[in-house]
């Protein structure tokens, strides 16, 4: 799927913008044909969120940075909600699957909100 047919659910992906945009700081750009959010200033600005639109499969997720351990953690207790996302995986990064029912935006708030605060200058 091109970024010419995304989003391909544009009020979840509203939702997150809405989420991510109210934190202090941050901007947002496709990157990768994904929207991404970053915190800081321009020269300085750290990535900490992006879509996954169907990006490596047929599911919708948010990917999110994280502490040491929280990755391993999160997905060895939930592993039908978060999986550990090619390429930031490595980096500790968490991906949250966001098409596996009723989603929970309160938690995904809480983890953006963690993510940003780990990144911000």
């Amino acid at each position: 799927m091109g970024p010419s047919e995304r989003p391909s659910d544009p009020a979840l992906w509203e939702q997150l913008r809405a989420i991510c945009d109210a934190l202090p700081a941050v901007t947002s750009k496709l990157s990768h044909g994904e929207l991404a959010w970053s915190v800081g200033t321009k020269s300085k600005a750290r990535q900490f969120a992006t879509t996954w639109d169907h990006h490596h499969d047929d599911r919708n997720a948010v990917l999110f940075a994280a502490p040491p351990g929280a990755q391993e953690a999160l997905v060895a207790a939930e592993p039908l909600r978060y999986f550990r996302p090619p390429y930031v995986g490595a980096k500790g990064w968490v991906g949250m699957y966001l098409d596996t029912g009723p989603v929970d935006w309160d938690l995904v708030a809480l983890h953006l909100t963690d993510a940003h605060a780990l990144l911000a200058p």
